[in-house]
């Protein structure tokens, strides 16, 4: 190759750049899009047990019946957001009021699964 047909140099200086501008834009936009869905109520629940009985059965409850679910005393519950399984946790009592005290988060990609 001679003097006159080197090959022309590329520069990576601008590459950082390009790819911080690129992040950066890619950033504000999932940024607007999570802005976009944070005030969408949702309804959180704790799930304490479940039963099946008749309806003569359900009928003939008087107040003061008990029921028999199908949980364990200390074990923990499930937590729930519009009906999917996000955690588990306990329930406490805080000044009078029950609360959850989560015991274990659902990873994204098992919600994620579940829905399908």
């Amino acid at each position: 190759m001679s003097d006159q047909e080197q090959e022309p140099s590329v520069t990576t200086d601008a590459a950082p750049d390009i790819a911080e501008s690129m992040t950066s834009r890619s950033s504000q936009a999932a940024s607007a899009n999570l802005e976009a869905i944070l005030d969408i109520p949702v309804t959180l629940s704790l799930e304490i047990g479940r039963t099946s009985m008749t309806i003569q059965d359900l009928l003939s409850i008087n107040q003061g019946a008990v029921v028999e679910l199908d949980s364990i005393a200390g074990k923990p519950h499930d937590v729930l957001v519009n009906g999917t399984l996000i955690a588990h946790g306990e329930v406490v009592v805080i000044d009078d009021r029950f609360g959850i005290r989560f015991t274990d988060i659902v990873s994204p990609t098992e919600r994620v699964r579940k829905l399908k």
